[in-house]
């Protein structure tokens, strides 16, 4: 399961900096030095760009640039369809499919399938934030991160459901959802093979098969396998006071229940007109006219 989400998360980074290396490869005409310029005029005839955009009629030097302009993505994995620009994209991205992981961070031994994602991973060690919002200073280590956070002030939600109109900021939250219309389930238990729609639901599901309880309470010691079961334990520890009489009580539907005797809610019988504090007693009073025994 961690290593599933781990390939998530590289998946996620070798996307951002792919599209980066698109936007340096498409740049249509290097600067050149007049080193570099002196020597190209003597062999001028060699190093015309003679790749053309057919649509714009750009010229390129290169057919990879050329390549990157138009969209095409001429180098294609086997295994699962996906296509790249270059070559060099298609080696890293087939190290997914074998486990490949050529380049260890030297600090913790965690392996990577580029050197891209080896130098965001050494920014948690080094605490390296290059990226920053100029509305409230976060600073966040890559530049999706920054995109992202930057929706919570504009309120930009980018990626709407085309079933039920419903807007997410996130494309991972859209994509979840969208399992909704659907039905995908793509997370399957190894165990017992039941599926779910996304990662959260199979390791909660994974909990009755490992019978492990991963909160604990910090007070007693006990444990449970969900953040709201230890949740309404904690209420058990803490009380909750009632602000008419000072009296304590345990958990939510207690002072709800109390609440009901200083705002005179009553519970009347149909039959007789009789009156009742709580609903067990006006159900056990419904028993005497129904001819039941208590």
């Amino acid at each position: 399961m961690e290593n599933l989400i781990v390939l998530k998360e590289e998946t996620h980074q070798w996307n951002e900096m792919e599209e980066k290396q698109q936007e340096i490869t498409t740049d249509e005409k290097p600067t050149l030095t007049k080193k570099t310029l002196s020597r190209g005029r003597s062999r001028k005839s060699k190093s015309r760009c003679n790749y053309s955009c057919k649509q714009s009629r750009k010229s390129f030097c290169q057919k990879p640039n050329l390549d990157v302009h138009t969209r095409k993505k001429p180098f294609t994995c086997k295994q699962c369809g996906k296509s790249f620009y270059i070559t060099g994209n298609l080696t890293v991205h087939m190290r997914i499919h074998t486990g490949e992981r050529p380049y260890t961070c030297q600090q913790c031994g965690k392996s990577f399938y580029s050197t891209g994602n080896l130098a965001v991973h050494r920014r948690i060690h080094s605490g390296e934030r290059l990226y920053s919002c100029p509305q409230c200073r976060k600073s966040c280590k890559q530049n999706g991160n920054l995109e992202t956070h930057m929706r919570t002030h504009t309120g930009e939600r980018s990626f709407i459901c085309t079933q039920c109109r419903k807007g997410f900021s996130q494309k991972q939250n859209f994509t979840i959802h969208m399992r909704i219309h659907t039905g995908e389930k793509p997370y399957t238990c190894t165990e017992c093979g039941k599926s779910f729609p996304h990662t959260g639901s199979l390791k909660h599901h994974m909990i009755s098969h490992t019978g492990q309880k991963p909160f604990a309470c910090a007070h007693c010691g006990k444990s449970f396998t969900t953040k709201a079961r230890i949740m309404n334990h904690m209420n058990g520890h803490t009380g909750t006071t009632c602000d008419h009489c000072g009296k304590s009580l345990t958990c939510k539907d207690s002072i709800k229940q109390h609440m009901k005797t200083h705002l005179g809610e009553r519970f009347r019988c149909s039959e007789c007109g009789k009156v009742f504090k709580h609903k067990r007693s006006l159900i056990n009073h419904m028993k005497l006219h129904n001819g039941e025994k208590k």
